[in-house]
């Protein structure tokens, strides 16, 4: 078979699957898996019924001509797939593949790499990784006032990707008494905290100045580097009622007050609890979890405790302090990474603050900011790797700015920062 007509072939896959399940209704004992929407194994088991057993059959003949593939042919199958689609939508191809069966996930997994690697944004996953070490990944975020919603597409801008943009994150405003909260989902149109579609949240103090950054997916993961991990000790705070999954506190964003106002940018400074200074060292790397983790839900029975009136823990922080054997050198590779603004110039003729945001940024806005590294002399990073633009962010419209970030920062941490400037800062301007 041409090759050219395998790969047209594979891109009809996601919907020969659906397709699937709807022909899996001549037997009712077919087993459905809700929402995962990954074709059934075709191993039939040893001990079943005569009846599941023609069910199973006819599964398996419907796909034989794709799980049968011997899996040599098949690897090379993927990697050119994964070598020719470089954008989305024709990306989408490659996810299919990995909804075939399992012998297909596990080759396009180990075929497809990471966003540190490539570059690429291919699986969920891809979002809480992080990005590339020599160019940043240019996003773009559309802001809907009526709905208090905010959505991250990837591609350079609105005007040159039109409708084929894909659509990364979104998150919805909600204004509290005594607080700001932007509720992430990795789609539009559900923000609720029980669907697996939730990765997380952004809380603000009172007065707008303090952000922090909440995951709804533990760190804990055998994927993340030793010196990386965070196990020493778990302590529980602020409790809600009826509450199906917990939040993780990651980061922290502080704006610097303006008391004096006097004229200039807002100066913002990000500690990044879950990324060591270390990750930007050279030789450095930042945790990279591999997969989604399901750690509340399996533990909360076991590990969690609960108040007198039964209500369940909301927010997780994670104490990285080390032991009093622990040496020097290892405590600073621990101390987490933090970010602050680069510092602009005053433009004499413009009579503006400016940075060189290199065309991605067209309107002065006081939003627009550049992050860099903030390190000491002890913490032996080079002056390149702190002069370098880790996330940017800027206007080009009346609703819509860029948001270009790299290694060490995630999609979902950038995404997170860029929305903590969207809140009202009296107090800071």
């Amino acid at each position: 078979m041409p090759f050219r007509s395998i790969v047209r072939e594979l891109k009809e896959i996601g919907e020969g699957i659906s397709n699937m399940y709807r022909r899996g209704g001549e037997g009712k004992h077919v087993h459905r898996h809700g929402k995962s929407h990954i074709a059934p194994e075709c191993s039939l088991p040893s001990s079943s019924s005569s009846s599941s057993s023609s069910s199973s059959s006819s599964s398996s003949s419907s796909q034989s001509r794709w799980a049968n593939l011997p899996p040599e042919l098949l690897l090379d199958i993927i990697q050119r797939l994964e070598a020719s689609e470089t954008s989305w939508p024709s990306r989408r191809a490659l996810v299919a593949c990995s909804s075939v069966c399992r012998l297909w996930r596990e080759i396009t997994k180990d075929v497809v790499k990471i966003p540190e690697q490539c570059g690429l944004l291919t699986f969920p996953i891809s979002l809480k990784q992080p990005g590339p070490r020599d160019s940043p990944i240019q996003c773009f975020i559309r802001r809907e006032r009526v709905s208090s919603t905010y959505c991250l597409y990837l591609g350079l801008s609105p005007a040159l990707s039109g409708d084929m943009s894909k659509l990364l994150l979104a998150a919805k405003k909600i204004r509290r008494a005594t607080c700001t909260e932007f509720l992430i989902s990795l789609v539009a149109d559900d923000f609720s905290r029980t669907s697996n579609t939730y990765i997380g949240k952004l809380r603000s103090n009172f007065l707008g100045t303090k952000f922090t950054i909440l995951d709804g997916e533990s760190p804990h993961d055998s994927s993340l580097p030793l010196n990386c991990k965070l196990q020493q000790r778990v302590h529980l705070k602020q409790v809600l009622p009826k509450v199906a999954a917990a939040n993780y506190k990651v980061a922290t964003v502080s704006y610097e007050l303006n008391v004096l106002r006097t004229r200039g940018p807002r100066r913002m400074r990000c500690t990044m609890h879950l990324i060591p200074i270390s990750a930007i060292q050279e030789g450095g790397s930042a945790p990279t979890p591999l997969k989604f983790t399901n750690y509340l839900n399996e533990h909360v029975s076991t590990t969690t405790t609960s108040d007198s009136k039964g209500r369940k823990p909301e927010v997780v922080e994670f104490d990285t302090t080390d032991t009093e054997n622990t040496q020097e050198s290892s405590q600073r590779a621990r101390e987490p990474l933090v970010l602050k603004n680069k510092a602009p110039r005053w433009h004499e003729q413009l009579q503006c603050w400016c940075l060189n945001f290199k065309g991605r940024v067209t309107v002065a806005s006081v939003k627009n900011f550049q992050l860099v590294a903030a390190a000491e002399p002890c913490q032996n990073v080079s002056a390149a790797e702190q002069e370098k633009v880790i996330l940017q962010f800027g206007k080009i419209g009346k609703d819509i700015f860029t948001m270009d970030y790299r290694y060490p920062l995630s999609a979902f941490q950038a995404f997170a920062i860029c929305l903590s400037s969207f809140d009202t800062k009296p107090a800071c301007e």
